[in-house]
């Protein structure tokens, strides 16, 4: 039984997920007569999705939920040629091998947050390089290129903006991309009766594009949806780090970073996140913010948008390792983490060096940790030793230990025989690998 349109995309603009949508009324109309099947797109440009692609994601979620029918379909066509919307400059184009592999892995990906079984909408993952790939370039010009007016082509922002930056332009390959985007939408309304197409707001011209192509190809009636591009308070962009941006994969970004990025959310953004990335009810994410607002204590929104985007993400054994990697960090009690929870730490959670190679026996301890980054030199390292404030896999070292390097990094004392987890006075720590 599907939920009410209204309901549905009521819900949506309270959140604040819609940006644009087609001839409302008759969408909701559409979306009340039955259940409708839509789709998103996502083109493998890297070997995992980010952040940026799970907003449309949990929109298909949202739309499967309400009792509607989403296909995920995988970019292997449109991922060859790159998207120009609002890139300054042309994508550098990958082999067809390595784009194959990507399709794979985001197939995998966007199998996490929709139902492939035991409902009776269950989802569709489809990659475009099945039909695209197929067409000759003739009946691409003569069946798709025909509808496509160059005039309007042009007149889109988004290649405007390359047109009138000098020295960048913009190559057919990619002009051609809205032609390919559309084709989707036409192929997908052709074989399963899609009728909404979800994605980003700097998508809308190719979903405009899909629309007419579905007219004029199947004389069907089809609609779109953007949702905005996410950004923050401050201006900054959205899912990016100083080392880069947040992955969905849990080998490109672990587990701890991921609930780490959502737990440093600034106040501005946190209730606006909860609504965003969160299945909550917009009644208990104000409750949330009230909550926040009149406590004087530390505000708890943080916390539990890094719960849910992470439980969500990465179920609830990655959120537990999170969580619990968290919690050692904060106590300095670190006993407790398994072998994998310090090959988290050594991904991305704290700065890590490897010790291979370095003739411990003659490299005093002030310079291998002033080297590290721990203190500025080797003086401040051996000042923090004179206060009994270094610690070393939680063991506090001090200059009348007469230990050597060797022997404060033996890997009999090491976690799992390898892992010494350094902290100088309260905030800086520094992970050791042998």
């Amino acid at each position: 039984m599907t939920v009410s349109s209204n309901d549905l995309l009521n819900d949506l603009q309270a959140r604040g997920l819609i940006a644009q949508m087609t001839a409302e009324d008759e969408l909701k109309k559409h979306l009340d007569s039955g259940s409708r099947t839509l789709y998103c797109g996502f083109d493998p440009t890297a070997d995992s999705l980010h952040l940026g692609h799970l907003v449309p994601l949990l929109v298909l979620k949202r739309f499967q939920d309400a009792g509607h029918k989403p296909i995920a379909l995988v970019g292997g066509a449109t991922g060859l040629i790159g998207d120009p919307s609002f890139k300054a400059v042309e994508r550098q184009l990958n082999t067809s091998d390595v784009v194959a592999g990507w399709a794979e892995k985001i197939k995998g990906q966007v199998s996490q947050f929709i139902k492939f079984d035991g409902v009776a909408n269950s989802a569709k993952v489809v990659n475009n390089l099945d039909w695209a790939g197929e067409m000759s370039m003739l009946d691409f010009l003569r069946d798709v290129g025909k509808h496509f007016s160059v005039n309007a082509m042009i007149n889109k922002e988004s290649v405007q903006q390359r047109l009138n930056r000098e020295g960048a332009g913009i190559s057919f390959t990619e002009f051609s991309y809205a032609l390919l985007q559309g084709m989707d939408f036409a192929e997908l309304n052709r074989m399963y009766d899609c009728t909404l197409q979800v994605g980003g707001s700097d998508q809308w011209g190719n979903i405009v594009g899909g629309i007419d192509l579905s007219r004029r190809q199947n004389q069907a009636q089809t609609f779109g949806l953007t949702v905005p591009l996410v950004t923050k308070s401050d201006g900054t962009k959205f899912g990016k780090t100083e080392s880069g941006a947040i992955w969905l994969d849990p080998a490109k970004t672990s587990q701890y970073a991921f609930y780490q990025f959502w737990m440093n959310t600034a106040d501005a953004d946190v209730y606006k996140f909860l609504r965003f990335f969160t299945f909550l009810s917009l009644d208990e994410v104000n409750d949330i913010e009230k909550a926040d607002q009149e406590s004087e204590g530390k505000p708890k929104g943080q916390a539990i948008l890094a719960h849910e985007v992470t439980k969500l993400v990465h179920g609830e054994e990655g959120l537990q390792a999170a969580e619990r990697i968290t919690l050692a960090l904060f106590s300095g009690n670190v006993d407790s983490l398994s072998e994998q929870d310090l090959e988290q730490i050594q991904q991305d959670g704290l700065p890590s060096s490897s010790l291979e190679g370095i003739d411990l026996s003659s490299t005093p301890l002030t310079s291998l940790m002033a080297d590290a980054g721990l203190a500025a030199s080797g003086k401040q390292v051996k000042d923090a030793l004179q206060r009994n404030s270094i610690f070393v896999n939680g063991v506090a070292k001090g200059l009348d230990d007469n230990m050597s390097t060797a022997d404060i990094f033996n890997s009999e004392l090491g976690y799992y025989g390898k892992y010494f987890l350094v902290k100088l006075g309260k905030k800086k720590h520094h992970l050791f690998v042998k």
